[in-house]
Parts: C-alpha cells; structure tokens; sequence
C-alpha cells in the first residue's frame, strides 16, 4: 500500500461505493456543500466510506476502515438549497487515522490499496457472466454504466457486490476482500443458494 501525501476529504453514507460503480447523492449540510465545491473547483476528489457509528447527518460519524475515492461526474441544483451529485468509485483506500474540523467534515490520513491488474473471470466463475450480461441489459447504463469490463474479475466482482439484496455491511465486507477469486467465490455462493444460478 501506498500512504496519500495529504488528508483525503471523507463523506460517510449509509451506502458502500465500489470501484467503477456510481452513487446518486443529494448534499445539502454546509459542511459537505464547502467540501463539494471545493473538489470541483480543483478537480479533486473525496472519498466514500460506510458509516460504523451514528448517521449521515449533525455529529461527525465513525466510518469503517476501508472506503472508495469518489470523482464527481454530474451535478445539478433542481431543488433549492440541495445540489444534486452524481459520482463514480475510482479507487480504495484504507484509513489510518480519521480528523474531524470543528465544523465536523471529516477527512482521513489514508492509504492506497495497491490493486492487482486487470485478470480474467476465472473458468469456475463462468456462470457469472450470462447472469451479469443480463443485470446489465436490465438495470440499464444508469446503473451500470460503461465501459463494461467483463473480461476484469474485479470488475465483475464490484458490479455483483453492488445489485446484490443485502445489507451494507455484507457489501463493505466484500469491499474489504483483497483476494477478487475469494469475492467471486462468495457471490456464486450465495447466487446458487437463492436459486439464481445452477449446481457447480
């Protein structure tokens, strides 16, 4: 891993944001619209992390250790004094040490997951693909929007941690997992179970 030079903005949600995948946001506390605006004036980013302890909203929350860079791909302010985000996963990283301001925006001394290269979906995972190649053509590129890396295990593996029906801190934990073989390994278990995909 690879320590960041400078504290990374953080944004805890009730949500867990995945490399590759997109979160619809709705900011409307003065904290994280300075913090918005500050990324998109210099085209930075922020990262998302899963809320441990406490809520989205007044005192600082705790976040989980590991979280997602967010880039900002798509804004608008339809609605007074709420402006509406659209934002993509870029990368992990892990928290080291989480800093609070005194207007309670939390930002974390982080450091970078150092991810393996793009590999493809395993033969035992075959099964995962026609059932993926579907949830996309259903969800829609709204989403899952493309590129759509199907021949990348890890993307494969995001994408079914993301639409899978079951509670966030199951997703975190699939987040967490540096090993993707074991991700996907998890996923086709579970699919089998709900009857969603055949006997190995």
């Amino acid at each position: 891993m690879s320590e960041s030079s400078q504290p990374l903005p953080l944004f805890p949600l009730h949500s867990v944001l995945f490399p590759g995948g997109v979160l619809n946001l709705r900011v409307f506390e003065a904290r994280y619209l300075d913090m918005v605006g500050h990324c998109m004036r210099t085209e930075t980013t922020f990262g998302v992390c899963l809320i441990a302890e406490g809520e989205e909203v007044g005192k600082p929350a705790l976040a989980h250790g590991v979280g997602t860079e967010a880039k900002i791909v798509d804004w608008d302010m339809s609605e007074p004094g709420i402006l509406g985000l659209t934002i993509r996963g870029v990368r992990r990283f892990r928290v080291l040490e989480q800093i609070a301001a005194e207007d309670g925006l939390l930002s974390g001394r982080i450091e970078w997951f150092d991810e393996a290269p793009p590999a493809p979906v395993a033969d035992r995972h075959s099964a995962l693909l026609p059932l993926m190649n579907m949830i996309i053509r259903d969800a829609g590129e709204r989403v899952i929007p493309p590129p759509h890396h199907l021949d990348d295990a890890a993307w494969v593996g995001y994408r079914y941690a993301e639409v899978l029906p079951v509670q966030a801190l199951a997703k975190q934990r699939l987040l967490e997992l540096e090993d993707t073989d074991l991700r996907l390994n998890i996923i086709q278990e579970y699919l089998r179970q709900q009857g969603l995909l055949g006997k190995a």
